[in-house]
């Protein structure tokens, strides 16, 4: 079959795909908190999520035009750069870190693995701007998008005016994240009860996570949004974490705690992405909590560190994670790129 074929049938199917996701605006799950997001002073449009996600995809945020915020964070990884222990930016240059997914932020309070943001609105401004990432000037890219033959008519549509600002660039590039919301996994609909049942194993899991894991990953977020020393080693560059955003020697080696949906399609796993297997993350918390400086409390115990765990129990825990894979949000064409 020709190109033109497979050229019409994946238009076809991504029609479809549109009208079964069609926009409904931001919508709470059943089984969710409150978000703390002000919508308010935002509030998520058609036409804003559209120029949101046309901007997240687009290259001309970066100084050389070839990479955008997507080419970091891939939707069907959950928004992860997947097989990359730390982030590529424009010419190849290596960050320091892992890329954090994007899902349900319009549920956090702080950003990036050190809390270093406060508000979902200035979050770009760091991929942006940083030098290993897109390495580029926000006046810059407010011209570039000035000179482009679409740009100004889009912000029109959703601000009112063509003018091209910092302020609307940023809100519109938000309408799209607090749209990426991920709460249609098995666990959800069993929690949700609307037919989905787990297995025995996944049931044990589900009890085992509870005992050992959930005063961090709290459900149904599956993250506390707080900060904490996990036990790693550090690593080579000794990446001192939330310290070096407070300067609070209390903060040293601590991380933000990181959400554990989608998880199955996150990896590597870690700050520093050490972890390409989510077995070894669960055997560091078996085998390997290291008495770090600020080593959260809960992995040091009955003069252990860490959590004891059978390799059955590990693979019930194993297969309860899997039950946090939400399909319907990684491949959801609404996130995709047009």
């Amino acid at each position: 079959m020709n190109r033109r074929y497979w050229i019409f049938i994946g238009g076809f199917i991504g029609l479809l795909g549109w009208q079964v996701n069609r926009f409904e605006g931001f919508k709470k799950p059943k089984n969710f908190p409150e978000p703390v997001y002000d919508f308010k002073s935002n509030a998520v449009t058609k036409d804003g999520f559209e120029l949101g996600r046309k901007l997240f995809y687009e290259p001309r945020l970066s100084r050389d035009n070839t990479i955008s915020c997507g080419s970091c964070h891939i939707q069907f990884f959950a928004f992860t750069h997947h097989g990359h222990d730390i982030s590529h930016g424009i010419e190849d240059r290596l960050g320091t870190r892992n890329s954090p997914p994007i899902m349900n932020l319009a549920w956090s309070k702080a950003f990036f693995w050190d809390g270093g943001v406060f508000h979902l609105d200035l979050q770009p401004l760091v991929p942006i701007t940083t030098h290993a990432e897109m390495d580029e000037k926000l006046s810059v890219v407010i011209e570039k998008l000035k000179q482009h033959p679409e740009y100004p008519e889009l912000f029109r549509k959703v601000f009112g005016k063509p003018e091209i600002n910092s302020a609307n660039l940023l809100k519109a590039l938000s309408q799209f994240m607090l749209m990426c919301i991920s709460s249609n996994s098995k666990y959800d609909k069993v929690m949700r009860k609307e037919g989905a049942v787990f297995t025995p194993e996944e049931q044990n899991g589900y009890l085992l996570f509870k005992r050992n894991c959930s005063s961090c990953h709290k459900e149904p977020l599956f993250t506390d949004g707080s900060f904490r020393n996990n036990g790693l080693a550090p690593g080579l560059n000794d990446d001192r974490g939330r310290f070096m955003i407070t300067l609070d020697s209390t903060d040293a080696y601590k991380f933000k705690v990181p959400s554990l949906r989608n998880i199955e399609f996150t990896g590597p796993y870690m700050h520093d992405g050490r972890f390409y297997d989510l077995g070894q993350a669960i055997d560091h918390y078996r085998f390997n909590v290291q008495h770090t400086l600020n080593l959260d409390p809960l992995l040091e115990q009955n003069s252990r560190h860490g959590f004891p765990m059978t390799e059955e129990e590990k693979a019930s825990i194993l297969a309860f994670l899997k039950t946090l894979t939400d399909r319907e949000f990684l491949s959801n064409p609404m996130l995709a790129e047009q």
